[in-house]
């Protein structure tokens, strides 16, 4: 029977869902009972719902240090995502505003939600580079300058992983960008960044990182599900991807979900407030366990850098172990823990190409991805190990 051996369960996979913070969840209570009316309607509590999305929409702006009018509100990172690779591609398409096929510019090591999409372009005529990264897992800054082309419209590059917890120098890689812009007189291409593993750990400031779109999603964050955001710089022009009623300015119809957004900007305010104590306390027991795990395991090995690495993340290759069943026995002995993306694990090959695109063919179905939050202690890596010696055994 599944959870029989340890009554008492480890949750260590934080990078694919956290759950609802109790004061986010409270909120999103209050916001109900005061008004579930449609904030397009035109009476009190359908203005009462509006005032609501406005204040969210203003919070969220002020910690992006963006303005509230590039807020856009959607379902989440998959949506979010898919708005700033199909909207740029298809109001590029339309205008006829590049010569020749409107190009995009990605990496080997995307999530689904961006790779997809990408090939979706691909069957729509359009032309994607897709840039390797070192054994790091790093993006080179040569290879996307050397990648740029008249007529690339889009370079979107993610700003941690969401497997190896590889944090990529955005900052840098906008200001390639930059050049390249000015030294063409041209406004393409814009810089997009999947940012929902770094909602908790990093710095979201848009004008520092430079970033023309930046993708955000509520269960990344303690938030809530079905609740995301693209930031879209203003002066940038999307094309929508749902069409119907016109809201958020018309790039992304449908009615609000208004204590889902109030929510969503709840989260975002703990989140800020927590940021710094977290990375410290979180950090420490991820050296602690990346430290402990390779002592314990001498035949293992780190995936990805540990310099610049989400203070979340351990992602471990131990040779010749079956990761699939490996996750299935750790559940059993009441550890959730994951192997390649979860977003991934109902795909008939759900070995890690994340893994393999770092050189490390052999780790791609032997690889371990546990991500701390909240809750983790360091008592949970001692459990872990105890438990994992039996899995390895």
């Amino acid at each position: 029977m599944f959870f029989k051996k340890n009554k008492k369960r480890i949750f260590l996979d934080y990078a694919s869902l956290t759950p609802i913070d109790e004061n986010v969840l409270a909120k999103m209570k209050q916001v109900q009972k005061k008004t579930f009316a449609n904030p397009s309607a035109l009476y009190g509590e359908a203005l009462i719902a509006r005032d609501i999305i406005k204040e969210s929409r203003e919070k969220i702006a002020k910690i992006l240090h963006s303005q509230k009018e590039e807020i856009f509100f959607t379902s989440g990172g998959t949506e979010s995502n898919n708005l700033a690779l199909l909207g740029i591609y298809e109001f590029c398409t339309r205008f006829h505003l590049v010569s020749g096929k409107p190009h995009i510019i990605t990496t080997t090591i995307e999530h689904p939600a961006i790779l997809e999409v990408c090939k979706e372009i691909e069957e729509r005529g359009g032309e994607v580079t897709y840039l390797s990264v070192s054994e790091d897992g790093l993006v080179s800054l040569t290879d996307v300058r050397n990648a740029l082309k008249e007529n690339t419209i889009l370079v979107t590059v993610s700003y941690a992983n969401n497997e190896i917890g590889t944090v990529q120098p955005i900052h840098d890689i906008g200001r390639v960008i930059k050049d390249f812009r000015q030294k063409n007189s041209t406004k393409f291409p814009y810089f997009h960044t999947d940012a929902c593993q770094a909602g908790l750990y990093l710095p979201l400031d848009v004008l520092k990182l430079g970033v023309d779109m930046m993708t955000l999603d509520g269960i990344k964050m303690y938030g809530p599900r079905n609740v995301g955001l693209l930031y879209v710089k203003s002066g940038v022009e999307i094309s929508p991807v749902i069409f119907g009623g016109g809201q958020e300015k018309g790039k992304r119809s449908g009615t609000e979900n208004t204590a889902g957004i109030a929510g969503l900007a709840t989260a975002f305010e703990i989140a800020e407030k927590m940021r710094e104590k977290e990375v410290e306390r979180v950090g420490a027991i991820r050296d602690y366990g990346i430290k402990h795990l390779l002592k314990s395991f001498s035949d293992s090995t780190i995936n990805g850098s540990i310099e610049h690495r989400l203070p979340n993340n351990i992602n471990i290759c131990f040779p010749d172990l079956d990761a699939e069943f490996a996750v299935v026995f750790l559940d059993v002995w009441g550890v959730s823990a994951s192997y390649s993306s979860s977003c991934r694990t109902l795909k008939e090959d759900s070995s890690s190409y994340v893994i393999k695109s770092i050189g490390k063919e052999k780790c791609g179905e032997s690889s371990l991805r546990f991500t701390l939050g909240r809750e983790s202690k360091k008592s949970d890596i001692d459990t872990l190990i105890k438990i994992l010696k039996r899995v390895v055994k």
